[in-house]
């Protein structure tokens, strides 16, 4: 093992219609932001472009229309000239999906990029455009070495009760298996936690894409998403689980093919499919006192995390904390009343004011279980696991 001169890491979190990005200084524990910001791919004009300084204060606001990753990468790197902000030693990427073969953390090379391309039909709505912003990345930033971070490598020792599926043993084989997701703000969440982690911790990550994670000793022993990101409790425009019936119906009466049904379960189902309104909890809210799908959605979203989050607690043998983050986790208090409502029955009480202001904790001193309010870091845990891949190369 080197030692670097503290490694400056750029943190790159791609989704599916934004580009969040942070630029770290990594000598430290917990890392030093620079700056964060988001660039939404909205075209038309009507996207944003927003930088942080470590304060939140806002460095640039700015409409922007980036039509693909490419123009963001671009836009971020003029910033960093712009402020003469210190050149990345290195560029690490989010990527939701390795496949059965990158189940670990690593620094890219060709190899890994054909491994990446050979598991995409294991997510072929994640890996190529995860494929892009790195080819950008390493087309703008020239030299730099470039990580891997897999959403999937905090769930990789899951328990084979949890990974295997109940499926024929050749397709098992095959890698048709339990992957989960949303690792990197599950790992954040635990090393926020730090030495107050508990042994039984639940981790409700809710936003447009949910999961519900079991965590015994700061392992992940279950997870709600499957072999891909829809599986699990219903999201903004994904199905959650199905009834396999349900799929061989659509092929059978109606004539959809894999293409079909992957546009009808990851983009017109979920809350979009049930209210008929919008996928954005926030748009649900305002519907609900006029509009009685609206109503619904939210009473399904609801009873299908309380369900995880119950599931959960049977595996774990209990409860010592319960996690909210994401985007409603964290900022939407009529929700997490709903959800924690529905687990009374074991014990779990808010605190009406705290709850509604988000103030963590937001339990009531008499609930049997601590419940937090938490943002999750997955830039951050990008910026460590990058450092540490870094260090290691260059010691090989």
């Amino acid at each position: 093992m080197v030692s670097l001169d503290v490694p400056i890491v750029l943190a790159l979190n791609s989704g599916s219609s934004s580009l969040k990005f942070g630029l770290y200084r990594v000598g430290r524990s917990p890392p030093e932001v620079l700056f964060s910001g988001e660039a939404d791919l909205a075209g038309g004009g009507a996207g944003r472009f927003r930088v942080d300084d470590p304060r939140g204060a806002a460095l640039v606001r700015e409409t922007a229309s980036f039509t693909d990753q490419h123009r963001a990468i671009v836009r971020i790197g003029k910033f960093l000239t712009e402020r003469q902000m210190p050149v990345p030693t290195a560029v690490g990427h989010r990527v939701v999906h390795g496949g059965p073969q990158l189940r670990r953390h690593c620094l890219m090379d060709e190899s890994v990029l054909r491994q990446l391309e050979a598991a995409t039909p294991f997510a072929p709505l994640h890996i190529p455009p995860a494929l892009a912003v790195i080819r950008f990345a390493q087309d703008h930033f020239r030299g730099i070495p470039q990580a891997a971070c897999f959403d999937t490598a905090f769930h990789a020792d899951l328990p084979d009760v949890a990974r295997v599926l109940p499926i024929a043993r050749d397709l098992q084989r095959e890698g048709v298996q339990r992957y989960g997701f949303h690792g990197l703000s599950c790992e954040s969440i635990v090393r926020q936690l730090a030495i107050d982690a508990p042994r039984r911790l639940i981790i409700a990550h809710l936003g447009n894409g949910a999961s519900v994670t079991a965590v015994r000793d700061g392992r992940s022993i279950d997870t709600s998403m499957g072999l891909t990101p829809t599986g699990g409790v219903i999201m903004g425009t994904r199905s959650g689980d199905l009834d396999p019936g349900v799929l061989a119906y659509l092929m059978r009466e109606k004539s959809l093919d894999a293409a079909g049904l992957e546009e009808l379960v990851n983009h017109r189902s979920g809350l979009l499919g049930i209210s008929g309104i919008s996928s954005d909890m926030r748009h649900l809210h305002e519907a609900a006192s006029s509009e009685p799908d609206a109503r619904l959605a939210i009473g399904m979203f609801c009873s299908s995390v309380a369900k995880q989050v119950a599931a959960m607690i049977t595996v774990l043998d209990g409860v010592d904390v319960i996690v909210f983050t994401g985007g409603i986790g964290e900022n939407d208090g009529k929700t997490r009343a709903t959800i924690c409502g529905r687990l009374a029955w074991m014990g779990i009480k808010l605190d009406d004011a705290r709850n509604g202001s988000g103030s963590d904790p937001i339990s009531d001193p008499a609930s049997r279980c601590l419940v937090r309010v938490l943002a999750p870091r997955e830039e951050e845990q990008i910026a460590r696991h990058t450092c540490a891949l870094l260090s290691d190369g260059f010691g090989s």
